[in-house]
Parts: C-alpha cells; sequence; structure tokens
C-alpha cells in the first residue's frame, strides 16, 4: 500500500497510507528502526453508538500536503455519522515531534457529543517483545517504551472563553485556550491469546481506563467533544520520542507552554524557506509540473537521514519473500538524489552524503552493495564467490557515480574546504581502485552487477560509470595540481571509452549492446537485450547524445519500450518480471517507470534545438506529473493498464529523476530561447 503522506525531519519519519492511518514511524534514523512495522495505527470517530475508523470504506477522504511544506491537509466526511474533519499532521523541523490538529465538525441538526479516538500500535525497534504501555496521570497522557526509545501520547482540547471543557482547570503553564490531558485511555495486550488489541476496545465509545500493559502491547486513547449543531471544535494530538522519560517530558512541556500550533507554523515556514531558497525560474512550466517539482523536493528531504544517508524508499508493504524492504542506502541512489539536489541548489545535504560515502569507503576503495542508515554494511544477495573463487560483489557504478556526483557538487559550489580532506581518502583511493578493476585485454571494467540488480557482466550503464567517475578523478586531480594522476585517469578513461565503441557497438543491430559477458574462448558473449539503462552512455558523457550510435540506441528503445496501453510510459526492458502485470509484451514489455520514462524526457531536452523540440520532453514531464498521487508521490512503478501505484511508493530515486529532468528542460529552455 502506497505512502501517501511521508512526513520527516531527517531523525524522525511518520509515514500515512492511503486511508490516512499511521504505517511506518522511524527513529532515531530515516529508514532504521521502524516502531511501526506496517502495523496500522488507526484513528475512529464514536458519536451516538455509531463508530466508524478512518479506513471504513464510506469514508469520503482527500489526502494532501497543505502545500510542498511538509503540513498535511486531510480532509475527511462520513454521512453516515454526518461528521466532517479537517485535518493537519507536521512532523517538527526539529523535535522528535508529531503534532496533529483535528477540526471535528458536526454536520447534524442537534448538538452532540463527538468521540475521538487514536490507536497506537508500537512494535518498537522492529518487534512487540518486552514493550511497556502505561499511563501517567500527572500530565495525563500514556508512555510506551523499551530501552532507550520512548514514546509519549498526549493531547489538548482548544475551547474559548464560554465553552465547556472537560472537567479540570488548565494549569497557568499551559497556553490560552487549551486544557491538556487524555480524556480516555487504555493500555492491553495484542496479538496474543487471540486478543486483537485495545482497538476494539474503543468501538463502544469508552475505553476501559486499563494503566499499565507489558510485554506485545498497544494502547489508545480518546478525547470527548460536545459540538453545537452546523459548528465544529478542534482537538490537539501529539507523539513525542525521546531516548528517555525526561526527553519525552520536556517535550510534552514544550508542546503545552506554547501551544501545538506553534509546532504546525514554524514547521509550515520552515519547508517554506527551505524551498523558496533555492527554486528556479520555471518560465512556461505548468503549475501541476511546478507542484511536483517542489513536493519532489520535500518528499526527497524525508527520506534523508541526518547521518547522510539518502534512503531508497521507507514503505514497509513491499518486502521482499525473504523479508526484506528498501530502507537503505544504495550509493547509486544516493549519487542521483544527491546529483538532483545539487541541480536544485543544495550543499548541506550533499555533503552529508559524501562524507557518508567517505566513511563507508572500503580500504581497497569501493563501495559494497547497500548500507544502513546509520553507516554499517545492509544486507545483500550478491555472493562473495563465483565459480569456486572469491569475487567482490561489486555494482561498480555504485563506486564511481560517487565521484561523478561528487564533481558536480564542486564544480557548482566550488566547496574547496570541503573536498580537501577528502580528496586523497576518498577520490584518488576509488579512482584508484577503478583503475585497478580492470579487464588488461580489453581496458573494460571487470565484470560486475548491473543496476537493476539482477545480471552479472559487463553492462553499458557502469561501464558509462566508470568512465565518468575516472573522468571527475581527473577533474579533481587537475583542481588540485596533481598532473600525473590526472593524466592516468584520464588515459585509462579515454581507453575505456575506445573499449565500449570497440565492444559494445553493434553495426549489425545499429544501437549499442546493454551486457557482454567473457566467454570461456575470449571471446565476448552479446546481450542484445534493449535497456533503457543504456541512458548512461549519454547521461554520465561517455558518448554526446547526439552521436549518432546514440540517437539510434534511444530511438530503438522508444520504439520498444514504449507502453502501449492508455497509461503508456516507459518500460526498463522486455518482459520485465519484477511486479509484472501483463504478461503482453508486445503491448506492455514491462511496467511503466517513471525512472526510465524520465530519462526519456531528459535526453528529448540535451538534444534540443529548438522550442518545438522540447514539447516532447514536456509531455513525459507531464506524464509523470499525471500520474503522481494526489499528494504528489511517484512510486517506483505504475499498473500499464490504471496507472496505480506499484512496489515501493515513494521512491525517492523517482522523485530525483524528476527535478533532474526539469532542470534539464529549463537549461534547453533557456538555450534554445
Amino acid at each position: 500500500m502506497p505512502r501517501d503522506l511521508p512526513l520527516g525531519n531527517g531523525n524522525l519519519l511518520v509515514a500515512f497510507d492511503k486511508t490516512y492511518q499511521i504505517r511506518d514511524l522511524y527513529w532515531p534514523h530515516v529508514g532504521l528502526e521502524n516502531h511501526a512495522m506496517g502495523h496500522p495505527f488507526r484513528v475512529g470517530i464514536w458519536s451516538e453508538g455509531n463508530f466508524k475508523w478512518f479506513d471504513d470504506s464510506e469514508w469520503e477522504r482527500h489526502l494532501i500536503y497543505e502545500r510542498p511544506d511538509l503540513v498535511t491537509q486531510v480532509d475527511l466526511k462520513h454521512p453516515g455519522l454526518e461528521v466532517q474533519l479537517s485535518i493537519q499532521d507536521a512532523v517538527d523541523f526539529h523535535e522528535s515531534l508529531l503534532v496533529r490538529r483535528f477540526e471535528l465538525t458536526n454536520l447534524s441538526d442537534h448538538p452532540r457529543e463527538l468521540r475521538l479516538f487514536l490507536h497506537h500500535d508500537f512494535h518498537i525497534s522492529g518487534n512487540e517483545v518486552g514493550d511497556t504501555a502505561y499511563y501517567e496521570p500527572d500530565r495525563r497522557a500514556v508512555l510506551h517504551y523499551k530501552r532507550d526509545r520512548w514514546f509519549l501520547i498526549n493531547g489538548a482540547l482548544q475551547i474559548g472563553p464560554d465553552e465547556p471543557g472537560p472537567g479540570w482547570e488548565a494549569t497557568d503553564d499551559t497556553a490560552p485556550g487549551l486544557v491538556v490531558g487524555l480524556h480516555q485511555w487504555a493500555c492491553g495486550l495484542k496479538e496474543i491469546r487471540n486478543l486483537q488489541g485495545t482497538w476494539r476496545d474503543a468501538e463502544d465509545g469508552q475505553l476501559s481506563g486499563e494503566v499499565v500493559a507489558h510485554g506485545s502491547v498497544d494502547s489508545c486513547v480518546g478525547f470527548n467533544v460536545v459540538v453545537p449543531s452546523q459548528a465544529s471544535r478542534t482537538v490537539y494530538a501529539w507523539l513525542a520520542i525521546g531516548p528517555d522519560f525526561q526527553a519525552v517530558a520536556l517535550l510534552n512541556r514544550l508542546v503545552r507552554q506554547r501551544g501545538p500550533q506553534s509546532f504546525i507554523e514554524r514547521t509550515r515556514g520552515y519547508w517554506d524557506l527551505w524551498l523558496k531558497s533555492h527554486l528556479p525560474e520555471f518560465n512556461d512550466l505548468p503549475d501541476r509540473i511546478r507542484d511536483t517539482y517542489q513536493k519532489s523536493l520535500t518528499v526527497i528531504r524525508t527520506q534523508v537521514d541526518e547521518g547522510g544517508a539518502v534512503i531508497a524508499a521507507n514503505d514497509s508493504d513491499v518486502s521482499s519473500d525473504v523479508r526484506d524492504t528498501y530502507s537503505y542506502m544504495w550509493p547509486r541512489d544516493g549519487a542521483l538524489v544527491t546529483s538532483a539536489l545539487v541541480d536544485a541548489g543544495y550543499i548541506d545535504i550533499p555533503r552529508s552524503f559524501f562524507e557518508f560515502c567517505s566513511r563507508a569507503l572500503s580500504p581497497e576503495g569501493y563501495l559494497l552493495h547497500k548500507y544502513n542508515p546509520d553507516g554499517t554494511l545492509a544486507s545483500s544477495w550478491h555472493p562473495w564467490m563465483r565459480d569456486g573463487h572469491k569475487d567482490i560483489p561489486l555494482q561498480e557504478d555504485e563506486t564511481a557515480l560517487v565521484l561523478w556526483a561528487l564533481w558536480r557538487h564542486f564544480n557548482n559550489h566550488h566547496d574547496v574546504e570541503f573536498i580537501k580532506p577528502l580528496y586523497r581518502p576518498m577520490i584518488m583511493r576509488a579512482a584508484d581502485f577503478l583503475v585497478r578493476f580492470r579487464d588488461q585485454k580489453s581496458g573494460l571494467p571487470l565484470p560486475s552487477y548491473d543496476l537493476w540488480e539482477e545480471r552479472h557482466g559487463v553492462h553499458a550503464w557502469t561501464v558509462a560509470a566508470t568512465w565518468a567517475g575516472l573522468d571527475a578523478a581527473a577533474r579533481f586531480a587537475e583542481a588540485f595540481g596533481d598532473a600525473q594522476a590526472a593524466d592516468r585517469y584520464r588515459r585509462v578513461g579515454e581507453s575505456i571509452r575506445q573499449a565500449a565503441s570497440d565492444h559494445l557497438w553493434r553495426e549489425d543491430l545499429g544501437r549499442f549492446l546493454r551486457r557482454i559477458e567473457p566467454a570461456d574462448d575470449g571471446t565476448w558473449q552479446a546481450d542484445e537485450s534493449l535497456d533503457a539503462s543504456l541512458a548512461g552512455i549519454w547521461k554520465f558523457g561517455l558518448f554526446e547524445a547526439d552521436d549518432p550510435r546514440v540517437v539510434a540506441t534511444m530511438q530503438a528503445i522508444e520504439d520498444t519500450l514504449r507502453v502501449q496501453t492508455d497509461v503508456g510510459g516507459m518500460a526498463r526492458y522486455v518482459d520485465d518480471r519484477y511486479h509484472q502485470v501483463s504478461q503482453d509484451v508486445e503491448h506492455v514489455p514491462g511496467n511503466p517507470w517513471f525512472i526510465s520514462t524520465l530519462w526519456l524526457s531528459e535526453y528529448r531536452s540535451i538534444t534540443a534545438h529548438a522550442k518545438t523540440d522540447l514539447t516532447s520532453a514536456l509531455d513525459l514531464l507531464t506524464w509523470a506529473s499525471d500520474r503522481a498521487l494526489p499528494s504528489g508521490i511517484l512510486a517506483e512503478q505504475v499498473n500499464p493498464y490504471d496507472g496505480s501505484p506499484l512496489s515501493v511508493s515513494p521512491l525517492t530515486w523517482s522523485h530525483a529523476e524528476f527535478v533532474t529532468a526539469v532542470h534539464l528542460y529549463l537549461d534547453a529552455w533557456r538555450r534554445v530561447s
């Protein structure tokens, strides 16, 4: 199920599903640890004996961001309950704090009591073993904890001078107009003894008041609000997170004293400033594309950990058959996302990413498959032995593209003081590895895994990335006055370019090959399948985009991989079986991916010579915007028949490629004007 509304600040990430239930909650790193594990945190309304959770099919829902500022605007209406809600959520830009504002409107013709219930199904640190939930009477709050992971749940009723409160007075240090504290609560067991959890207790409108539970536990809290006919009342709820009781109690006190609305307002202001400080001149781009661009930047930010890890995706519903997720940092994804942020003018996030990669780089100079958000090595399915011999489980492009992105950062920002300590321990060490990791006879990089992590061999994408990494290293060496190193990297780079011409170009096919493999007799075995990743040969500068061989290859890709349904878009390659929907490969070579479709938009922009040439680039940007969720979220792929999201959602790389495609379009627009 897609994550329609992710909210985050670099330490805390909260993700809502399409029915407006929290399904993933990560802290203290983006992507690590998940304290929800896909289990829904339910919200529901009771009135006059009727109860509905927000996942009830009769709710009319509209889930978007208020603006591209990481504050939600959720509108819900239930005709049967005669209730309407307007809701804003914000993860504070600085504190580990989620603040929620519920405006409840009574649509009936008489005053009545509405009871708002919030359920919390924590699996602290990724499991339900040894958790504790308890009610704390001094703060009228419920807390969950395990070891150094603490969660405090509280809320407040906003009242006017003549409106009734919940039965107790506000304290002197509470913000005006608020009465803080839970009205109902229950702490209980779940997932054992056939117990479903305290959310069932809420459905009669009255929670049990149980004050403590341990082991596999959850909790539910409630607010009782009398609402006049055709009028509205406001309830706030917040979740404070920290390493101990003192930390969450302090956050709770800050919210009580300053008022929860102040945290929503300051978060709105921060993200508005964060975006506006770097917005480009959009020229003739339609509002829809401008909006998707801005939302892409803020969504990317939610997926980047404060320690520099750019996480591929945080959607726990999409788990492999061996119980693994996308909540890792692939250096390739990170480099391409960082490159997009460089285009957008950001400097601090790229710095953190490059420092992360510098720490992760092996003594030999390579980066491995993927990493956890805390910098430790992540799970992998790539073996360390092949054909009876040790084989480093590399995707060589992951090392090379970090160098490529680092040069783009330096070239844009001239960040000399930042680059200086990275030159020898990172740049030269990685570049020297790229020089060594080659077939001495052909000059090509040695076989490694492809960017799709499915095949082993010598791939056009990887060859282009390796060339780009060495080109970046040569430029750095020249900048640092290291002429000998610059000459070495350039000579090796040119030998790789020549080898690509000799071995990857097929005159009889009239296009480049996506992959070749060394055969036992010393020749090369060709993989003739068309693959969208052949875009790498121009994207990273191995060959010019208007090279006739590149033009022919891109035309073949467009002719073969375009999805011939009303949805359209571009597949990765023919008979792509990852989340495959259709086996009619003649018309649906694979599901349309945002990445592969946006690569074609980028190519059209790069090769444009007149404004009329940009029409197709703009059409492909529009395609991506139109297939985003209403909130602006881009998945990895979409269904070729109905356009619904498939696989993880959001995919950070999809949003990054949209940002890149917009900047290439704007560059082309200025060039041909």
